[in-house]
């Protein structure tokens, strides 16, 4: 296939034609696996606040009533709920710990919480309760929140 120096635009139907039959069916498979994932990376995602992974986040501030349905799993440790991309845990009975829900690794909106500590579930970057990275594709750890509890009320704020 010739290209020119021009800056051509072609559509999806053009592009798929230009990889002929076998290249649109392998696009075709690729496609549909990735459609598949449980996780999304979605683009233009950034933890509710512009700071490098790893360091406290600012312009966060929201309360949750531990008396509502929707964060009665924070009653128990190791409980968690999710509240605006932040992941909530309550560690023991006193402590409670909040990170962002986006992966430092390639920004995927993937972080749990299980066995103590926090995951992606696209590409198996782990962290400590604490945020910090604990492998290759942790390195650069989680954007955590501060957190305290007053009564059932907790705030989660930077």
């Amino acid at each position: 296939m010739f290209y020119n120096s021009m800056k051509t635009n072609l559509n999806r139907n053009e592009f798929l034609k230009s990889l002929g039959f076998k290249g649109a069916s392998l696009m075709a498979v690729y496609c549909a696996a990735s459609g598949l994932s449980s996780c999304s990376k979605e683009e233009n995602v950034t933890p509710s606040s512009n700071v490098k992974p790893g360091t406290p986040a600012t312009g966060v501030d929201f309360t949750l009533d531990l008396t509502k349905t929707d964060y009665s799993k924070l009653n128990s440790p190791d409980g968690f709920v999710i509240v605006n991309q932040i992941v909530v845990v309550r560690v023991n009975s006193t402590t409670f710990s909040a990170v962002t829900q986006v992966c430092s690794h390639e920004g995927n909106v993937a972080i749990s919480y299980a066995n103590g500590g926090f995951n992606c579930s696209v590409h198996g970057a782990m962290y400590d309760i604490n945020g910090k990275g604990l492998n290759a594709e942790g390195a650069r750890g989680l954007t955590t929140y501060k957190t305290a509890l007053t009564g059932t009320n907790l705030r989660v704020f930077s």
